[in-house]
Order: structure tokens, then C-alpha cells, then sequence
């Protein structure tokens, strides 16, 4: 059995494609194109077949071809966890997004259910020297891949401290309010803390063993504030600091990822432009190894522009390992000398720009 795959792909008024139709065997696919011609935005599409906001972020109301911006629709048909599926996801106007699976009303933690979707896009080429909440993201996005539920804990206790810094932003000093709040905000966060560490371990032992051309990347979790055994005990005893500056200021929405290049012993924010990308590119590989061994398939992986950054041998490593894994790998560049060394282990689709409307073939 193969990995997971998008067996097919309609994209109608989604940011550059007015009504673009691909068809894809199972095989990596090699997409390439001009810059501006839609390419990154066919990887965006198939990231929204997965919980979240896509691999851009965007709301639902940014999507929409402009100017027509008369709503948007991504149609698939895919090979999913345990059966083919269609998946279709949609917003009209200024909607929020909707999520169809089998025509039946979803949500976005089903999709989780059906596929598992892993990316890398040139906007992380920042992440280990950039904020925390971009590696907190990223963290969350592998620990998703594992645990699709993930989610759901991030937004209840997003929720619950939206509303403890609403009481410390009005100077309410009732215990009875936010113990109801803490609590909900500890039950979250055990689960939040328990899947990430679970997620660090899975990588940990995806990397041990493996025979690859890129580096091993060391990862732990980092508690700036101290770190908790009983996050409801730490939130009660801190609600007068918390109240003093306004916000809660310890939980799993502070915590830190720190990488380490473990051959050399440098932390990643140390490294070298092309070492830090060489870590990204092993973490997504360590992921996906480990997907495959938890559910004996390859997850969907999107890689965005990668081969660029890459010199010709660490390319020729990189599609080798991908084609090893099983994966479908849907990668995007702007020459197709780039994935001269997949040849017939790829699909190839060109993507050209006439009249605004993206003409897709391959």
C-alpha cells in the first residue's frame, strides 16, 4: 500500500485559479512554473484539506480570486487513512470556512481523520531565530499530525485565557471566576503538554537509526516561566503578577521549542542559513517518518520551493528519501531542471500565467 494521496484536485475562484483541475497518481509531483503564476497557492489549496488555516494563515475571506471575490471551493478526491474519500472545503463571501467529507457536514478535526498533511514553506526558513510563537506553531502543527484532537485542547484553552486575561484586565479579584477558568485552562493544558512531549519522543525515535543526508536535529521543550506539575495550583498562586501586567504569564502558550544541530552541539539559531534549512527539512522527514510507522502510510508532505535552497546532491537526496518513504510529495520550484533527478519517479505539471487565469498541465 502506498502512502496517503490526493487523487485528484479542483480549485474554482482560489486565488489565482479561476478553474484549475489536476489529476495525480500517487507519486511525488514536481510542480513548475514562473513566480506569481499559482503555483505555492496549489500547495495551499491541498493544506486546507487538513485542520487549520492552511499553510499561509489566511482567513477564509482572503482566498477568493480577486476581484470577483464572490466566495471559493476546493474539491478532492483522496486516498485516505482508511478509505477513499471526497473532501470538500468551501467559504461563500465573508463566511467562515466549510468543511463537506462524503457530502456530509465535517469538521476541520475530521479532516484529520482522513488525511495527514506535513509542509515546509520559505517563511519558516526563520523559525529558529524568529519569536517563540512561530516554533510554538510549528510544534503544534507536527503534534497535530500525531494526535489529530490537538487541536481542539489549543482552542479551549486559547478560549479559557481569553477569559482569565479579561479578568485580570478588569481587576476582578472574585476567586470563585477564575478558579472555574483555571480549571478549564489546566484540563487543556494537560493535554496540550502531554501531546507535545509525546510528538518530541516520536520524532526522537524517527530520527535514531535513520540513514539520511540530513542532519539530526535535538529537540526539547522550554518553560521561560519555570515549568508546572499542576497548572490550575501555578495560575491560582500567580494571579496577582498575572494581574499586574495584565495577561497570564505561564502555560503552554509560553513554552518554547529549542533545537540543537546534535553532530556539531550548536543550537539551531547559531547555525548556518543553509544548516537551519537542512534541520527543517530533517524534522518534516523525521515526521514523516514516524506517521508512516504509526499508521503504516506516508503522509501528504508539501514542500515550497525547497530545491532551491539546496545544492544538486543534497536535491537528489532529498527526492530519494521522499520516494524511500512512499510519500506523495507535491513540490514547487521554478525551473524543471530542478527535479531533473526524480525523472519517471515524479509527475511533472507545468504551471503558466495567460490572461490572469492559471492554464495547469501535466
Amino acid at each position: 500500500m502506498g502512502g496517503l494521496a490526493i487523487t485528484s484536485l479542483v480549485l474554482s475562484q482560489f486565488r489565482s485559479h479561476g478553474l484549475t483541475r489536476l489529476a495525480f497518481d500517487g507519486r511525488p509531483v514536481a510542480i513548475h512554473g514562473p513566480n506569481g503564476a499559482g503555483k505555492t497557492n496549489i500547495l495551499e489549496a491541498v493544506s486546507l484539506l487538513s485542520p487549520g488555516r492552511g499553510l499561509r494563515r489566511a482567513g477564509a475571506e482572503e482566498l477568493a480570486r480577486r476581484p470577483e471575490a464572490i466566495g471559493w471551493k476546493i474539491s478532492a478526491e483522496v486516498d485516505g487513512l482508511d478509505a477513499p474519500h471526497d473532501v470538500v472545503t468551501f467559504a461563500e463571501g465573508t463566511d467562515a470556512r466549510v468543511v463537506r467529507i462524503d457530502g456530509k457536514a465535517a469538521t476541520q478535526a475530521m479532516l484529520g481523520r482522513v488525511l495527514r498533511i506535513l509542509w515546509l514553506v520559505p517563511a519558516m526558513d526563520r523559525l529558529w531565530i524568529e519569536a517563540a510563537e512561530g516554533r510554538r506553531r510549528f510544534l503544534d502543527r507536527i503534534t497535530l499530525s500525531f494526535t489529530p484532537d490537538h487541536g481542539e485542547a489549543v482552542l479551549a484553552y486559547d478560549k479559557a485565557m481569553r477569559e482569565r486575561n479579561r479578568l485580570l484586565k478588569d481587576q476582578v479579584r472574585d476567586a470563585h471566576w477564575y478558579g472555574v477558568v483555571e480549571a478549564r485552562m489546566a484540563e487543556a493544558a494537560g493535554l496540550i503538554d502531554a501531546g507535545r512531549a509525546a510528538a518530541l519522543d516520536r520524532l526522537a525515535l524517527a530520527q535514531d537509526g535513520a540513514e539520511t543526508a540530513f542532519p539530526r536535529a535535538d529537540l526539547a521543550l522550554v518553560h521561560p516561566e519555570g515549568s508546572y506539575d499542576d497548572l490550575a495550583l501555578v495560575l491560582a498562586g500567580g494571579r496577582a503578577r498575572d494581574m499586574a501586567a495584565g495577561r497570564t504569564l505561564q502555560g503552554p502558550h509560553r513554552v518554547d521549542l529549542a533545537a540543537v544541530y546534535a553532530a556539531k552541539g550548536v543550537a539551531a539559531g547559531q547555525c548556518s542559513t543553509g544548516e537551519q534549512k537542512a534541520l527543517l527539512i530533517s524534522l518534516i522527514l523525521a515526521n514523516a517518518r514516524a506517521l508512516r510507522a504509526d499508521l503504516g502510510r506516508a503522509p501528504v508532505v508539501l514542500l515550497d520551493e525547497v530545491a532551491a535552497h539546496l545544492d544538486a546532491a543534497r536535491r537528489a537526496a532529498l527526492y530519494d528519501e521522499i520516494c524511500a518513504l512512499g510519500a506523495q510529495a507535491l513540490m514547487t520550484g521554478t525551473e524543471p531542471g530542478l527535479f531533473d533527478s526524480l525523472g519517471a519517479r515524479a509527475q511533472s505539471v507545468a504551471v503558466t500565467e495567460a490572461g490572469g487565469v492559471s492554464e495547469v498541465t501535466g
